[in-house]
């Protein structure tokens, strides 16, 4: 959801990785939608539309041999599995991470101010608010990201991807 934590702990990560010698891109969900899906909207289709746009991006790249850490807002799991499929046909490794934030835990967070935009009947369709999120039934790992400090969130993943073999 917003203000989960998924950015901060994608470019910790990220970081780490780079200076570890791989080859790593962040693919941060804002600035893929503000240019990859410019004048998508916020419907089930285009937020769909962005997911697999995103999913396609980090797959290619996968599969060149660049790791794709992709912190997005992806409410749905008929999506998510799309992108799992992808990768999966193609022979490129994927791994789901859930960041487990509570809403009310995002709220007060409010990086971006959705939430009081929300709460003042300015926004609609906040994702987990008044728009759907499913969580995922089986992710790689669930980061319960406001009982731990980012840091450690991103060490947590970074062993996920050591245990498999990736890093």
């Amino acid at each position: 959801m917003p203000s989960a934590g998924k950015t901060t702990i994608a470019r910790i990560l990220g970081t780490r990785l780079k200076a570890e010698g791989h080859r790593v891109e962040v693919l941060d969900g804002d600035e893929v939608r503000r240019f990859l899906s410019a004048g998508l909207g916020f419907s089930r289709e285009d937020r769909n539309t962005n997911v697999q746009r995103i999913g396609l991006v980090a797959e290619v790249l996968a599969r060149n041999g660049v790791l794709a850490v992709v912190p997005v807002i992806a409410p749905y799991a008929d999506s998510r599995d799309a992108v799992r499929e992808r990768h999966e046909a193609s022979g490129t490794p994927y791994i789901e991470v859930h960041v487990a934030t509570p809403v009310e835990v995002c709220s007060e967070r409010d990086v971006k101010g959705l939430y009081a935009r929300q709460a003042a009947g300015r926004l609609t369709g906040l994702t987990g608010v008044d728009d759907p999120y499913e969580p995922p039934l089986d992710p790689a790992l669930t980061l319960e990201a406001h009982l731990q400090t980012p840091q450690e969130s991103a060490d947590s993943v970074h062993a996920v991807l050591a245990a498999r073999g990736l890093v």
